[in-house]
């Protein structure tokens, strides 16, 4: 706005032909007219509105309110969390009386591309048991109890139904593994990320008695690699998948076992935490490993000493209907089959030839659970052998 001189005549003393009004009355007369003293003495317009957080897409007042309603999903029984939500960092209490040295197990994880499609069809609470899930599984394979995780969601826009269900599905998914969500960080970049795009990502904190640690240093000639079966793709070879779908956008709607194909592929992740915490304290167990990408070859590798190879039988693999699919429809080699997904064994366990019934008969309470393989000499620490049967 343009203020003129004229409306100050009579105010105040005057000098050249311009009133200046008391100083009571300047101040008043900027609040009034939403303007600085500056403005009034300069006679400058207030040319634009000034800049705020809400214009660059941050409303606190409304994020505020988001954080108010992810209190209740971080509520825990959990007596090791001091704190809740509202304090700079989380407590946790980890005085194991029963673990004379306590080793904290730790790993971050996000579910990959997965997450995308999750959002595009609508598995918000889904996904975020597979990131859940696939976090527990990573620590689990060192014999590692679950503890606490920390969550962290960054988003374009706080849209509060999609953040509170997001909240809620890694809350409930940190229970079903028997651990606490205990914090995290809901993080607002509008200038650097799309509205509508979330990204997950979570971390875990675990722990082991030190000489219960499994880490394969166990394993030995003669043992036996033990298949635990997945349910589907789990988190990994998603990019392919939407290359899949973008090549022949068809199979979206195609059904495999009575399903289709968007629900085949969105099963969520298998947590094998219950199924196999039991055998911990046992020495049956000389390694496992969680299958994610890379397949049964870049993972169980992680845990075979050197010297020592784990020779896979691929023709004892049940590869389920699904993958048989993905392999069809996209005319994809068995060797990239075997590198991009787990083909139907989510999980191994390497186990003393005298304990594979035992722990067979124990996983298999849960999952199926079969014998691949055998722990020899070698160079190479895994090995193919035969061929997958795709029939």
């Amino acid at each position: 706005m343009r203020v003129k001189k004229s409306i100050f005549f009579g105010l105040g003393l005057t000098r050249a032909g311009t009133a200046y009004p008391n100083v009571e009355i300047l101040y008043d007369l900027a609040i009034a007219l939403g303007v600085t003293v500056d403005e009034i003495l300069s006679g400058n317009e207030k040319e634009k509105e000034g800049l705020s957080y809400s214009k660059a897409g941050i409303d606190i007042t409304y994020t505020d309110a988001i954080k108010r309603e992810m209190e209740a999903h971080l509520k825990t029984d959990d007596k090791r969390v001091l704190n809740g939500l509202g304090q700079f960092a989380s407590l946790y209490d980890i005085y194991f009386p029963q673990i004379k040295e306590p080793v904290l197990v730790l790993k971050s994880e996000e579910p990959g591309s997965k997450q995308k499609l999750a959002m595009e069809f609508g598995y918000t609470e889904s996904i975020c048991h597979d990131m859940i899930n696939h976090l527990v599984n990573d620590i689990i394979v060192m014999g590692a109890r679950p503890l606490a995780v920390l969550d962290t969601i960054v988003c374009g826009n706080a849209e509060k139904d999609t953040i509170k269900s997001l909240v809620k599905g890694v809350s409930e998914a940190c229970k079903l593994n028997e651990c606490s969500l205990v914090g995290g960080e809901t993080s607002i970049q509008p200038l650097v990320v799309d509205s509508g795009v979330y990204v997950l990502t979570s971390s875990i904190a675990g722990i082991v008695e030190k000489s219960k640690v499994i880490d394969g240093s166990k394993i030995r000639e003669g043992d036996v690699v033990l298949a635990v079966a997945s349910n589907g793709l789990h988190t990994n070879g998603y990019s392919l998948i939407r290359l899949l779908m973008e090549k022949n956008p068809q199979v979206k709607l195609d059904k495999i076992d009575g399903i289709t194909f968007i629900e085949q592929i969105m099963k969520v992740h298998t947590p094998y935490y219950k199924a196999i915490r039991e055998l911990f304290h046992k020495d049956a167990i000389h390694g496992m490993a969680h299958i994610t990408g890379g397949g049964i070859e870049g993972n169980l590798c992680r845990v075979i000493p050197a010297g020592l190879s784990a020779t896979i039988d691929l023709s004892k693999i049940k590869p389920l209907n699904i993958f048989k699919y993905i392999r069809n429809s996209g005319n994809i080699s068995d060797k990239e089959m075997l590198h991009t997904f787990n083909c139907g064994v989510g999980f191994t366990i390497v186990v003393g030839k005298d304990d594979k019934d035992f722990v067979m008969q124990h996983v298999r309470k849960t999952y199926d659970c079969y014998e691949i393989g055998v722990i020899e000499k070698g160079e190479q620490k895994v090995r193919f052998k035969n061929r997958m049967n795709w029939l």
